[in-house]
């Protein structure tokens, strides 16, 4: 904005004519070329600034309305050049409103005293009662947040990261409120302690309390009809429509949250989608999705998570308060009616189908279907590793990624990973401990309060050891290992960020020693993220140091090219099952209810028209060019 002068007699004459009064008119400050003809029946007080108003805004259906100031009260605001402001019923007061904003027909626009916007709001996330509280600020990440709720026994991490976020929090802390450049807010209640990012779109909504929306031209974000949202941050890119409700909320980037969803203490980090159920004290790292009225995502962490209708959680089991919680690592999905009792923890990638109510610790059998039948828990290892339903989702998840500009939160999708292989192996020994175990008479053992099947056991087994043979060919393939250790050791998946275990808690000491700050940490994290394939590459040179006694470095050309090939023959193996488990959807069953009219010519026949012939959809295509 450039320099502003007092208004001159003849434009404070003008202004009165056209029904505006001032507690105090040099207190009302101009551009340099201002012009009163578009300001009406508006009342200033404290101190004002003002730009000037030329711009005409074409609204939906052809309407026209030029920029202008009426029928509003303004206290110690600052509006920029091109503003619309018209039907405010109450008063807008302490806020910088940016170029080309349009606001009209809003009850109440205003900041009380000094505050930060939604900044430290503190979430009770996991754990109802507390123990995991997190403040929130306005550029959090999901690794920091990983961090924070789930390394509470680093009682000097924990001081240093609240210690940097305080600082934020100062930073951002302020008596005047802003909205930014291009925002459009109409039709809407009430508005208090509200930071609005430039180029959002609040459309009817309810209530606006306490909050930060961080908005850009390239990703805004929408506000939509009745949303109530009080202590909140939304990042840029989401939407949060249709009367959806969010109290002590941090939704993430690319977010969309609607159908009446209702929120209470809890973490929605990129691409996450919530609608009509509800969530209370959840971690949701990236692709956690719920669209069921009958959902309740409940105390637990979940990422890449999908839930089924119906799908319930439950931490009732307490004697002194709702103080358990669930892990589901990522890639877990749950069927329909599904139900979980906390604590539990399930391995990724599983597919839960019924009721669990043993308190399954399963994270070492990854890609496992955990089946309720009869009232008992029954665990089918790796059997999810050729399903095509979760390799569709693997697939689907970066194309959907709704995130423009800088992201806070690194993501790697990797299917098969040094985290989730690291489980693999893991697998292999306890399930081959298991065999070695069981009684020639005896057809299935016990395990965490579940059901395994000796036949069961040997193919999880047997699907392990091909999902080893294609995760080590692959990284052969495409070698970036730089003969260090990095990568080597355990893996961590920190909401969405895999990393080894060894750089993380590098990164945790530097952080300690008070060498870093938030900008810092997401620097390293970022680092972490663009190193993965290093660091992967590396952890397959350690693999095989344990397996062959030979790191990648020493093996000869005819061994590599071997361990190539066993890899892509288990591809094959794999894209022959995901294939075969596809072609399901194209069989007899798959047909009942169409051709509706006629016979079974006609079925087949209005089958196709609407879903095609099995060689021509583009799953399979891209499969079978795999």
């Amino acid at each position: 904005m450039s320099l502003y002068r007092t208004l001159s007699d003849k434009e404070i004459a003008t202004l009165v004519v056209y029904g505006c009064s001032a507690e105090n008119w040099k207190e009302v400050k101009v551009v340099e070329d201002f012009s009163p003809d578009y300001i009406s029946n508006t009342h200033f007080s404290g101190a004002i600034r003002l730009g000037k108003y030329e711009k005409t805004f074409e609204l939906p259906g052809g309407v026209k309305k030029h920029a202008g100031i009426f029928n509003v009260l303004l206290h110690n605001c600052s509006v920029g050049n091109d503003v619309y402001i018209n039907k405010i019923n109450n008063y807008i007061a302490n806020y910088e409103i940016g170029d080309g904003a349009f606001i009209e027909n809003v009850d109440l626009i205003c900041v009380d005293g000094k505050t930060a916007f939604g900044n430290g709001t503190e979430i009770s996330v996991m754990i109802e009662s507390g123990g995991r509280v997190i403040p929130i600020f306005d550029n959090l990440s999901a690794p920091f947040a990983y961090m924070h709720v789930f390394y509470r026994h680093n009682l000097q991490l924990i001081e240093r990261l609240n210690t940097f976020i305080t600082r934020r929090i100062d930073e951002l802390s302020s008596e005047n409120g802003s909205i930014g450049q291009n925002v459009i807010i109409v039709n809407a209640k009430s508005i208090k302690n509200a930071r609005i990012g430039a180029f959002a779109e609040i459309s009817g909504a309810s209530l606006l309390r306490n909050g930060t929306i961080i908005s850009s031209k390239e990703a805004p974000v929408k506000i939509g009809l009745d949303v109530q949202c009080e202590d909140f941050i939304i990042q840029s890119g989401s939407s949060v429509t249709d009367a959806a409700m969010l109290t002590r909320c941090f939704v993430g980037q690319g977010c969309s949250i609607g159908k009446q969803f209702s929120a209470i203490d809890s973490l929605f980090f990129a691409n996450c989608q919530g609608l009509h159920g509800e969530a209370v004290s959840v971690f949701a790292g990236p692709y956690t999705v719920t669209h069921h009225k009958s959902t309740l995502m409940l105390t637990a962490f979940y990422s890449f998570m999908n839930a089924g209708s119906g799908t319930n959680f439950s931490n009732h089991m307490y004697k002194l308060g709702p103080v358990h919680q669930g892990v589901l690592e990522r890639g877990v999905k749950t069927s329909s009616d599904s139900y979980i009792m906390w604590p539990a923890r399930i391995g990724a990638f599983s597919v839960i189908l019924g009721k669990l109510k043993g308190n399954p610790d399963t994270q070492n059998l990854p890609f496992s279907y955990i089946i309720e039948s009869a009232g008992e828990c029954h665990i089918m290892p790796g059997i999810n590793l050729h399903s095509a339903g979760t390799i569709r989702d693997v697939q689907k998840w970066p194309k959907r990624d709704l995130r423009r500009g800088e992201n806070l939160d690194p993501i790697v999708f990797d299917f098969l990973s040094p985290y989730t292989i690291e489980k693999v192996l893991r697998g292999i020994e306890l399930l081959t401990d298991l065999l070695n175990n069981m009684d020639a008479t005896t057809n299935f053992v016990w395990y965490q309060n579940c059901k395994i099947k000796k036949s069961a056991i040997r193919k999880g087994i047997e699907l392990y050891e091909m999902a080893v043979d294609s995760f080590i060919g692959k990284s052969l393939n495409s070698d970036k290992s730089d003969g260090s250790s990095m990568g080597a050791g355990p893996w961590v998946d920190m909401a969405g960020l895999l990393a080894p275990k060894s750089e993380v808690e590098k990164m945790i000491g530097i952080i300690v020693a008070g060498e870093s700050d938030i900008a810092d940490i997401q620097k390293n994290l970022n680092k972490m993220y663009y190193d993965y394939p290093v660091y992967s590459c590396n952890f397959v040179d350690e693999l095989l140091q344990k397996r062959l006694q030979k790191s990648i470095s020493e093996l000869t050309l005819d061994e590599k090219s071997d361990l190539i090939k066993q890899g892509e023959k288990a591809d094959n193996v794999f894209n022959d099952m995901i294939l075969r488990d596809a072609r399901k959807e194209f069989n007899a069953v798959s047909k009942t209810g169409f051709g509706i009219d006629g016979d079974e010519a006609d079925k087949n026949a209005d089958f196709e028209a609407v879903r095609g012939i099995f060689d021509s959809h583009p799953f399979v295509i891209e499969r079978k060019n795999d």
